[in-house]
């Protein structure tokens, strides 16, 4: 039987199945003791979740490294929001027991998180049912789940790797982890890959299906598993792992090697970050830069706007961070589903075409001039930070935000703060507006960059969170690729540089063609830098033109992702 889900983290694993399922966390039998018996409760078990998170962090940081240990120490930071806390306490003082509070408060804060369409704003919903299920458990005394006695070969089956199950893992005796929730940004897929663990996500119904003890073969990058294989299909997916095993070792070779073709001509390869952190690991993974910093992120951990100096700090930290390398820095992308309560934005009845991104941060020039000013003043050292305007349909919006600039540079100039005054402008093409409009922008621009996964979205008007049209979402489709064809040409017809920050950036059959229509840069999560700088190095100018005009002359989806994955399969 094969189940199908989500390509969360590379490999093959094979072994026999171990299920985790939800502990019971009823709270109905709880009595409510008081006001100040119920808030002393809350209070101690805040106290405790912090030490055992405290210590949890710490673990991971040794284990696995310092990125991976910060989704714990987020979760202390999210939990020592006053905000947060003031709001169950309000709750116990309306008669709510501390079990009850802990509930309702995460439960809301979950849902908002949740309704969010950015999958990497989506995390914010797990860490905090994590926190809801880890309060809870020391409220009700409930035992927690210890994964440190695995038996070796063990394909982990749960509802979602938290953070906290990881503590006490030990990666040796985990050949693959299969979760029945999950995207490829979520924090299961990012612990999974940290671990370096085969990892399918999002299977249906998975702890319905398989029972402890079944046998199972997980093909991480496939995004399938197969339950309970008979001989022959294990003994062919071990060779396939010893392949896998094979070529992840062969990539060592280009951690310090410049990104070039087979032909030597130079590109360039960047990451994609959400943290001033997160920049640490892109320099250590061998990136030449970044090509997409996501700013909401200083927005989303808090209850009221961060001011000139927080934006300064994190900006010019990752600037320093990557000193001599391009940064490219997004602006505010938030509004309409990405809510935030202390902007007092209204619920839309569409928020994916409503006031957001660029929309909303030119009608609050206060709140966007702010953080314009931040960048500025961030890139006054190395002179590497460039801006980029995210979901950009018009001339309009680049000239009314140069406009901004313009104005800060002067408020600057005024209060005598040092700042970059040749800062780059670019555009976020991840519109079909922006696309075909691409020639006119680029008069306007000094860069572009191609941002896949909304311009896959909004061209075949499909709901990327939607399973029942899961299948029209992929950049492999002819009318996404000849507006990222259309885009590109644009740039080079202008002069500017072209670059990709979406996910199809990475992905092995898209790059020759974005090598054949003059891509200047791949833009990447940090995991995949390496592979990306040897997919690059793989190709000939005069192979990928070739591979470029058959890949277009197909007429439908499966033919062109047939067709490329077939002419881009490692090499034997």
């Amino acid at each position: 039987m094969i189940l199908r889900g989500i390509a969360a983290s590379d490999g093959i694993g094979l072994g026999r199945a171990v299920c985790v399922r939800e502990e019971n966390l009823d709270y109905s039998d709880v009595a409510y003791s008081g006001k100040e018996s119920e808030k002393a409760r809350l209070q101690a078990a805040i106290e405790e979740f912090e030490q055992r998170t405290s210590a949890m962090a710490e673990h991971i940081r040794q284990q696995v490294g310092d990125k991976e240990s910060e989704i714990l120490t987020g979760q202390i930071a999210m939990l020592a929001d006053p905000f947060m806390r003031s709001q169950m306490q309000d709750a116990i003082d309306g008669g709510a027991c501390a079990e009850a509070a802990v509930d309702n408060v995460c439960t809301m804060y979950a849902d908002m998180f949740a309704a969010v369409e950015d999958e990497m704003m989506r995390q914010r919903a797990t860490d905090v049912k994590d926190i809801r299920s880890r309060l809870l458990g020391i409220l009700l005394g409930a035992a927690s789940v210890d994964l440190s006695n695995l038996p070796t070969g063990t394909v982990l089956v749960t509802r979602e790797l938290t953070p906290s199950m990881t503590v006490g893992l030990q990666k040796k005796n985990v050949a693959a982890i299969i979760t029945a929730t999950g995207g490829k940004t979520s924090h299961s897929a990012i612990l999974a890959r940290a671990l370096q663990v085969p990892a399918v996500l999002s299977v249906t119904k998975v702890l319905e299906v398989v029972q402890d003890g079944d046998g199972l073969i997980v093909d991480g990058g496939e995004g399938i598993a197969i339950l309970n294989p008979d001989e022959r299909t294990r003994s062919e997916y071990l060779t396939r792992q010893k392949d896998y095993q094979a070529r992840i070792a062969s990539l060592k070779v280009y951690q310090n090697r410049p990104t070039v073709d087979a032909d030597g001509k130079r590109y360039q390869l960047f990451a994609n970050i959400g943290s001033a952190a997160e920049a640490e690991v892109a320099a250590q993974s061998g990136a030449e830069g970044i090509g997409l910093f996501r700013t909401e992120f200083l927005f989303m951990d808090r209850t009221s706007l961060p001011d000139e100096m927080v934006q300064y700090e994190a900006y010019r930290a990752v600037s320093q961070t990557m000193a001599g390398k391009e940064v490219i820095i997004r602006t505010l992308d938030v509004g309409g589903d990405k809510a935030i309560e202390y902007l007092g934005m209204e619920k839309e009845e569409n928020p994916f075409l409503g006031h957001r991104a660029i929309r909303y941060c030119l009608d609050r020039p206060d709140l966007y001039k702010v953080q314009l000013r931040a960048l500025l003043r961030a890139g006054a050292e190395e002179h590497n930070i460039k801006i980029m305007l995210p979901l950009v349909t018009s001339v309009d919006e680049v000239r009314a935000a140069r406009e901004l600039l313009e104005q800060c540079k002067q408020e600057l100039s005024e209060a005598g703060l040092p700042y970059d005054k040749d800062i780059a402008l670019g555009v976020m093409i991840e519109t079909p507006a922006a696309a075909l409009t691409a020639d006119l922008l680029a008069r306007e621009s000094d860069f572009f960059s191609i941002g896949t996964n909304d311009l896959t979205q909004y061209t075949m008007a499909v709901d990327r969170g939607n399973a029942q049209v899961a299948s029209l979402y992929t950049p492999f489709q002819p009318a996404v690729l000849r507006s990222i064809r259309g885009v590109i040409t644009a740039a080079k017809e202008a002069g500017i540089p072209v670059g990709m920050c979406g996910e199809a950036a990475a992905d092995p059959g898209l790059i020759p063609l974005l090598m054949a229509w003059g891509l200047d840069e791949f833009s990447v999560s940090t995991s995949s830098v390496l592979a990306t700088r040897a997919s690059i190095h793989r190709w000939r100018e005069d192979e990928v033109k070739l591979i470029a005009q058959e890949a277009l002359g197909l007429s439908t989806a499966s033919g062109v992702e047939g067709y490329l994955k077939k002419v881009s399969a490692p090499e034997k």
